[in-house]
């Protein structure tokens, strides 16, 4: 099944283990992982022929990428192959599972078709997961993996990434979300890869920071100083020392405090640093900005500080704006920009970037910069350099006006390859997965502190002939620490895979047979409303065998039966929406739609103390919807016991009911238009959202029966398959 490829020896070797074992492939970038799984999936597909192949990627861009590998070197029908990204629509990638044999897909889309049941995991004999590092917490792969362990009837898992990370904690957690049982480990040293290995000359360039930087700098040292120096004496900070505490050290301490803020403690210590903690937070940034980056940037965050000074109150913001060594700093940053001092750094990087096009007129160049402001400054002093021709590569978030859709990106990395312009300023975006031939030199503009993306950037060169990388340093600052801290991961990183491959034997996952969960069994059915799916309770149904229907629900969070509707609070939500007048409104909704209605309030807060809200308030709330509105109030601790109490409820709901229910089984609203609405709704694909243009089209509900499928096409969002779904409701026979 493979077409114009020779695998390599180590790629045969780990084919070899991942053939038998669900394994974590740690490989250097540009050595082949996409080829890995082409075999596996080879493999698979010759030893299930009935069975589907599925491989996760974080981005389209990724997504695009894995097609194009296998349309070259995979003998298949091209519409066997399928692409699910969050621009195909669920009814499309639903039609589209049925007919392909291997689909690609970004995750979080994909999450939300196993929680409603649109694709079946049975059929799906290989999982491969790329950028595997990024199976932590809550992202999507964690429950995608878990999902798949249980329903497939032939599991096999491959992950796949340049670097797990350093941490030894994070590394096994992601091998126990992904129930890794292997680890194939190559680097740069290893014989069999060795052959592959293109030389990678790096080069670190350092810059001294200016008298007029290293002012500005003092100033924000000062402020810092006393603030630290005031945590010291309240207990918090055993350290002073501003070179002993690092970022993540307070956010960890910001944390610890906010824990005992919300088991109800009420110390004027605690509070006052909280907000002094915010303080630091921001100067710091600012500081980091100064020292790495450059005045732009620095400039350009003043002068956000100064914006949220006029719209938000907090005591953190005021007293920032209130310290003169602030100021001082601030009035000093506004004449560099004014003067277009600009950071030693980046006078380097020009005269590197002129040197290097001069010399050599096809020359492909990557600039990693952290921030987007900074690169958006880089890319302006770059474009006055002759024959430099300079883009910005970020992500889609709108910032400044510089966001890419995922399809400029796409068009914007084809023009790269194709040598229409010859310098790439990338945020970190650009430092995941991009298969670009061809980069002669790869630019740091700052180290970074982690060995996951120092690897990434790197490897974006050297993949087919020498490479080069430069890294540009401030002397004196953070930029010193990072460049250490990521070379000390790097080298932990590789001694505990070793470490963990060997234990490994000893077994990090319990090998136990998973129940598989069969389509056809009659399951409890609960609708959630879709905008709820990030709290983890829908993810908790599901993995526990519920049919979740995601839909836009509009009195209630979770329909358990034909009667009974579920409103979650959480306890800051609770008492939020008692603050803004919200509440009242949801629960006369909640009592008007359903015979059986229910608040559950999650979380193990004091209620009485998440906000600054008077004790007889909160109990007036409760005392109304107990007693004037008749419903019930209960609490859970967390998620995982919100999904139980749903499931109990809807048991014993639909034992009574019966589970054939739907969204339109509840009481009927009494308005014309809203009842109008409620039928029109209640046709298949069509929500409350769509009914509305359909009935403003028609005018009458006897129109839209009457009307042919091309007539419902004309309606916005009314595609062919809704069209025709509709008309077969309408004009089908009823048979019994």
């Amino acid at each position: 099944m493979i077409k114009n490829f020779e695998p390599r020896l180590y790629q045969q070797t780990i084919l070899a283990t991942a053939a038998e074992k669900n394994t974590l492939v740690v490989l250097p970038t540009g050595m082949g992982k996409t080829n890995i799984f082409l075999m596996l999936a080879a493999q698979r597909i010759r030893q299930y022929p009935k069975s589907k192949v599925l491989f996760i990627g974080p981005t389209r861009p990724l997504i695009e990428q894995y097609l194009s590998v296998f349309k070259e070197h995979f003998e298949i029908d091209e519409e066997q192959m399928a692409v699910f990204t969050g621009m195909v629509s669920p009814e499309k990638r639903g039609e589209l599972w049925k007919n392909a044999k291997i689909i690609f897909s970004t995750p979080q889309g994909l999450e939300n078709d196993i929680i409603s049941g649109k694709i079946n995991l049975e059929e799906v004999c290989l999982l491969g997961f790329d950028e595997a590092h990024r199976a932590v917490g809550d992202y999507a792969y964690v429950f995608l993996a878990k999902q798949f362990m249980k329903l497939s009837r032939f599991p096999r898992i491959i992950a796949l990434t340049a670097s797990p990370g350093s941490d030894m904690d994070k590394i096994q957690e992601v091998c126990r979300n992904l129930f890794i049982e292997d680890i194939e480990v190559r680097t740069d040293d290893d014989n069999d890869v060795r052959p592959y290995i293109q030389e990678i000359q790096i080069d670190w360039i350092y810059a001294e920071l200016p008298k007029v930087f290293k002012d500005i700098q003092r100033l924000l040292l000062l402020f810092l100083k006393e603030r630290f120096e005031k945590l010291r004496k309240w207990g918090v900070l055993r350290r002073a020392e501003l070179k002993y505490v690092t970022k993540s050290d307070l956010l960890q301490l910001q944390a610890g405090l906010r824990g005992r803020i919300a088991q109800g403690e009420k110390d004027f210590v605690v509070w006052n640093s909280i907000s002094l903690l915010a303080e630091i937070m921001k100067i710091y940034h600012a500081l980091e900005l100064l020292e790495t980056q450059g005045i732009a940037a620095l400039h350009k965050y003043f002068q956000k500080l100064v914006a949220e000074s006029a719209t938000l109150k907090t005591k953190a913001i005021r007293s920032i704006m209130a310290d003169s060594n602030f100021k001082s700093a601030m009035i000093k940053a506004r004449i560099l920009q004014e003067e277009k001092v600009e950071h030693p750094k980046l006078i380097e990087l020009q005269n590197i970037v002129e040197r290097e096009v001069n010399g050599n007129s096809s020359i492909k160049i990557i600039i990693f910069n952290q921030y987007r402001d900074n690169a958006l400054d880089i890319i302006e002093k770059l474009n006055r350099i002759p024959n430099v021709k300079a883009k910005i590569f970020v992500g889609q978030q709108k910032k400044g006006g510089t966001g890419l859709s995922q399809k400029e990106q796409k068009q914007m990395l084809d023009d790269f390859r194709n040598g229409l312009f010859n310098v790439l300023v990338a945020t970190s975006i650009g430092e995941e997965g991009l298969d670009i031939p061809r980069v002669d030199l790869v630019v740091f503009y700052e180290p970074i502190p982690s060995a996951i993306r120092s690897i990434q950037r790197r490897g974006r060169t050297g993949r087919q002939e020498k490479g080069r990388v430069i890294i540009l340093v401030a002397k004196g600052t953070r930029d010193e620490a990072y460049r250490w801290v990521a070379h000390n991961k790097e080298k932990k990183m590789y001694k505990h895979l070793a470490n963990l491959r060997k234990k490994l034997n000893l077994s990090i996952n319990d090998k136990k047979e998973i129940q598989i969960t069969k389509f056809t069994e009659e399951k409890i059915k609960i609708f959630a409303d879709y905008r709820e799916k990030g709290s983890g309770a829908i993810k908790e149904l599901a993995e526990n065998g519920i049919t979740v229907e995601l839909e836009r629900l509009e009195h209630a969070d979770y329909i358990v039966s034909s009667r009974c509707g579920v409103e979650i609070k959480t306890v800051e939500d609770f008492v939020d929406s008692i603050i803004d007048g919200r509440l009242l409104e949801q629960i006369k909704n909640l009592k008007n739609n359903f015979e059986r209605p229910i608040v559950v309030i999650e979380g193990t807060q004091d209620i009485y103390g998440v906000r600054n809200v008077h004790h007889n308030s909160i109990l007036g709330m409760m005392a109304t919807i107990a007693v004037s509105y008749g419903i019930p109030i209960t609490q859970t601790r967390n998620f995982k016991e919100t999904a139980a109490l749903l499931q109990i409820i809807a048991r014993r709901e639909q034992k009574e009911t019966g589970r054939d229910f739907s969204l339109h089984a509840n009481r009927k609203p009494a308005a014309l238009k809203e009842q109008q609405e409620f039928i029109v709704s209640s046709l298949p694909g069509i929500n409350l959202t769509l009914a509305k243009p359909l009935l403003k089209n028609f005018k009458t509900i006897k129109n839209i029966v009457n009307s042919s499928e091309k007539e419902l096409q004309e309606v916005e969002k009314i595609g062919p398959i809704k069209a025709k779904q509709i008309k077969d409701v309408v004009e089908g026979e009823y048979k019994e």
